[in-house]
């Protein structure tokens, strides 16, 4: 079992930055792919980032691509994405989730990830 809290969302203009933030409780994070996904509304919860259990291998959609960091401190039990030039298309809510099972290989379907955040919004102004 895996439980995760995200935070770190709030409003920021365009050009600025955040970094969110996914504390894990569970004896399973440090086997886990972490994903990022976000939620615009009307519109379906589509891939952000991910990394491998162990770090080495991070994976991006091609809209942050250059933007976004996603990084993870599996002492911490934490998993950050870094989100730099923002524009107003990054708005939506922001969900962690993760995908037991010591995989290196990307994982960006929203189906292969079992444990979810609970969310958390983030706002870019124009």
């Amino acid at each position: 079992q895996v439980q995760l809290i995200g935070s770190g969302g709030g409003l920021v203009q365009a050009g600025g930055s955040l970094r969110l933030s996914c504390a894990a409780s569970g004896r399973t994070f440090s086997s886990s792919t972490m994903g990022w996904f976000r939620q615009a509304p009307g519109k379906e919860r589509e891939f952000v980032a991910a990394i491998s259990w162990r770090g080495g291998r991070a994976y991006y959609a091609d809209s942050v691509k250059g933007r976004f960091t996603i990084s993870r401190d599996n002492a911490k039990n934490t998993v950050y994405l870094q989100m730099n030039s923002l524009n107003p298309e990054d708005t939506a809510v922001y969900y962690c989730a993760a995908r037991p099972g010591y995989s290196d290989y990307e994982h960006r379907i929203v189906a292969e990830y079992g444990y979810w955040g609970q969310g958390t919004q983030v706002t870019v102004s124009s």
